[in-house]
C-alpha cells in the first residue's frame, strides 16, 4: 500500500525539461565534377565522395563481373557492355551530385579523382596497345610460318592483357593451339619417315585439320617442308613405301599436294634402291615387284635400264630358288623336280657335245659316273637326269648250272642288261628330252653262283639276274645322255 502524500517535498529536485529535437543534417556540399571523375575510374570513387557506400560496393562488384565476363568470353559485345557500364556510372554519379542543394568546387577531390581515373584508363590503354603489338608479332610469325616465334610472343600475354583487351589477344590463343597441333603432326610425320604408314596418315590428317582454319597455310607448309626435306631416308624401302603412299593420297588442291610432286621426284630412285636391297636379302619376289613398279609408273625414267636388269636378275633368282626347292624335295623319280620340272633360264645351254647334269632319283648307278659329269649346283648343270629303279633290260644270255643242294635252287638263269628308266630335262627350259632309258651292259654267266642257306631258306640269284656291271659299263651307257 502506497504511503500517503501529505504535500510537496521541498527537498526534491524538479525534473529537467525535454530537449528540443535536432534539426535534420543538411547534405554536405559536393562537387559534381569530382564525383563524375571518380566514377569514371570504374571503382565507385564518386559514390564514396558522396558518402554512398552501397552504390560504391555495387559499382566495384559490377565492374569486376564485367571484366571477368569480357576476359572469359573475349566477345566485343562484352566490351560494349563494359563501356555502357562506365558511361552509366559517370552519368549516375553526376545526377546524384547535381541533386544536392549545395555545390562547391573541390579542387583536391577533382585532382585525386582525375589522377585515379587517368591511371586506370591509361593502364587499360597501354595494356590494350601492348596486346595489339603482341598479336601483330604473333600474326607476323604465323604468316612467316614460324610457330616457335608465334608461341613465344603469345606467351607474353598475361591476365592484364586479357582484362584490357581479351578480343585482341584471343586469336593468338588459337594460333598457339594450332601450333601445338602442328607439333604433334611433325612428331607423327617424323615417325612416318621410318616407314610407318599409320603415323604418316595421322600426321597428314592433323595437317589437313589445321589447314581448314584460315591463316595457317604457311605454318602447315613449314611442317610439311621439314618432313619432305627429311626424304629420302637412309632406308630405300621405307622411302619407297612413303612415296607410294604420298602419290596415292587423294588430291586436296592445297599446300599438302606439294607432297605428291616431291614423291614423284624421289620414288624412282627409291624403287631401284629398295629392289637392290631386297635382292641382297634374297627377297626376290618383292625386289621384282619394285623394279616392275618403276617400269610401269615411270617408263621414261633414266633408271629403266637398271630396273629391267633388276627384273631379269630377280626372275633368274626366283627360278633358281624354285629349282633348288624342288631338287631338295626330290626323293625319287616321281617326286620333287622329277615330278614337277621347272626352268632356270640362267642354266648353261643344252648344246652340242658334253653337258653336265644333276642326277636325281635312284643314284645306285649314277653315283658311279665320273665326278666331272655330275654337279649339285643348278647354275652349272645343263640337264636334270631323274633315274628310276633299275629293271630287267634285254636278255643277254641264259646259263645252266648244276645244283645238288636244293630242289628250290634254279638250274637255269637268264642274265639281263640293267635297264634304268630316265626322265631327262633341259634345265634352261624345263622341257623333257631324250633318252627315256639306258641299258647297262656287263658280264654274264659266271662259272659259280653263290647262295647262302638260312634254316629252310636259300638266298642268292634267281632265275633272272642283272649282268655284272663296271664303272666303265655305266659310263658307256650314260654317255648318250650327257652328249648331244
Amino acid at each position: 500500500m502506497d504511503s500517503p502524500t501529505y504535500g510537496h517535498d521541498p527537498y526534491r529536485q524538479p525534473p529537467e525539461p525535454p530537449k528540443p529535437p535536432e534539426p535534420p543534417r543538411a547534405p554536405r556540399p559536393c562537387d559534381p565534377v569530382a564525383v563524375a571523375l571518380g566514377n569514371a575510374s570504374l571503382l565507385g570513387i564518386g559514390y564514396l565522395l558522396l558518402g554512398r557506400w552501397k552504390p560504391a560496393v555495387f559499382a566495384v562488384v559490377g565492374t569486376g563481373w564485367l571484366l571477368n565476363l569480357t576476359a572469359s568470353t573475349a566477345e566485343t559485345w562484352c566490351e560494349i557492355l563494359l563501356l555502357l557500364w562506365w558511361a552509366a556510372g559517370i552519368a549516375h554519379g553526376w545526377f546524384l551530385a547535381r541533386r544536392r542543394a549545395e555545390h562547391v568546387v573541390r579542387r583536391g577531390q577533382r585532382a585525386g579523382a582525375l589522377a585515379v581515373t587517368v591511371a586506370v584508363l591509361l593502364t587499360a590503354v597501354l595494356l590494350r596497345v601492348d596486346a595489339h603489338g603482341i598479336e601483330d608479332r604473333v600474326n607476323e610469325a604465323r604468316e612467316g610460318g614460324d610457330c616457335e616465334t608465334a608461341v613465344a610472343a603469345q606467351g607474353e600475354v598475361w591476365w592484364g592483357h586479357r582484362l584490357a583487351g581479351a578480343p585482341v589477344v584471343e586469336p593468338g590463343d588459337a594460333v598457339v593451339e594450332a601450333c601445338h597441333r602442328l607439333e604433334r603432326a611433325a612428331s607423327r610425320l617424323a615417325a612416318g619417315r621410318s616407314g610407318s604408314i599409320e603415323d604418316l596418315e595421322r600426321g597428314f590428317d592433323i595437317l589437313a585439320g589445321v589447314l581448314n582454319k584460315p591463316g595457317n597455310e604457311q605454318t602447315v607448309r613449314t611442317v610439311l617442308d621439314t618432313f619432305l626435306d627429311g626424304l629420302p631416308t637412309k632406308d630405300s624401302c621405307d622411302t619407297a613405301d612413303i612415296t607410294e603412299w604420298l602419290r596415292g593420297r587423294e588430291p586436296t588442291h592445297d599446300v599438302l599436294d606439294r607432297s605428291t610432286t616431291a614423291a614423284t621426284r624421289m620414288e624412282p630412285a627409291a624403287l631401284v634402291g629398295c629392289g637392290d636391297d631386297l635382292m641382297d636379302e634374297d627377297n626376290w619376289q618383292q625386289a621384282r615387284a619394285h623394279y616392275q613398279h618403276l617400269l610401269d609408273e615411270y617408263p621414261d625414267d633414266a633408271r629403266t635400264d637398271q630396273a629391267r636388269s633388276g627384273v631379269k636378275k630377280a626372275d633368274l633368282a626366283i627360278e633358281l630358288g624354285k629349282v633348288r626347292d624342288l631338287v631338295e624335295d626330290t626323293t625319287g623319280a616321281s617326286t620333287g623336280y622329277c615330278d614337277t620340272p621347272a626352268k632356270y633360264s640362267g642354266a648353261p645351254p643344252y648344246r652340242k657335245g658334253f653337258n653336265r647334269a644333276m642326277f636325281l632319283g635312284d643314284t645306285e648307278y649314277t653315283d658311279q659316273l665320273p665326278g666331272d659329269w655330275r654337279t649339285g649346283d643348278p647354275t652349272k648343270a645343263a640337264l636334270v637326269v631323274c633315274a628310276d629303279t633299275a629293271k630287267n633290260g634285254a636278255a643277254v644270255e641264259t646259263c645252266y648250272y648244276e645244283n645238288d643242294l636244293s630242289e628250290y635252287l634254279p638250274h637255269e638263269v637268264t642274265f639281263h642288261k640293267v635297264k634304268v628308266p630316265l626322265k631327262v630335262y633341259e634345265l634352261r627350259t624345263g622341257k623333257r628330252v631324250d633318252p627315256r632309258e639306258v641299258q647297262i651292259s656287263g658280264g654274264s654267266c659266271p662259272s659259280v653262283l653263290h647262295y647262302e642257306y638260312y634254316g629252310t631258306y636259300d638266298y642268292g640269284p634267281g632265275s633272272e639276274e642283272f649282268v655284272s656291271t663296271s664303272k666303265s659299263d655305266v659310263r658307256d651307257a650314260f654317255w648318250p645322255v650327257v652328249k648331244r
